[in-house]
């Protein structure tokens, strides 16, 4: 729990921090729980689609870099939602291009082809909710 009293905050804002939390659902929660009514977060953030291989997920390397800890973009949002908050909405993205070299060095070449297929990719999104 963050050392906060309750609605004490009127803006909390994180940069590339949250997918490293095993439990985001919780921070979600924290962050919700410490704004005020009418406050707002804005957040940057790692998050993935189309599913991340296994192996990668699993990477430790991949978790310090701030990738293997990331969740699909629809889930992250649906989360914060689920915590309460309104108006959730990306607000500005850019997907990072990683090279098939490296992918490959944690997956085979059909489970690169599959995640390609499946349109995965690694996403820095800005994301902006307001807690009614």
């Amino acid at each position: 729990a963050l050392p906060l009293e309750d609605e004490r905050v009127d803006v909390v804002i994180s940069n590339c921090v949250l997918n490293l939390v095993p439990d985001k659902r919780r921070a979600f929660a924290e962050m919700f729980r410490v704004l005020r009514p009418g406050g707002h977060f804005t957040v940057s953030d790692i998050v993935v689609r189309g599913g991340l291989p296994g192996a990668v997920r699993r990477s430790a390397e991949l978790y310090a870099g701030c990738v293997a800890g990331a969740v699909e973009e629809a889930t992250y949002l649906d989360w914060l939602r689920e915590a309460g908050f309104e108006e959730v909405r990306v607000l500005e993205e850019k997907v990072i291009p990683v090279p098939d070299e490296v992918i490959l060095e944690y997956v085979d070449a059909d489970e690169l082809a599959a995640y390609r297929r499946r349109g995965g990719a690694i996403v820095s999104v800005t994301v902006y909710g307001r807690k009614p």
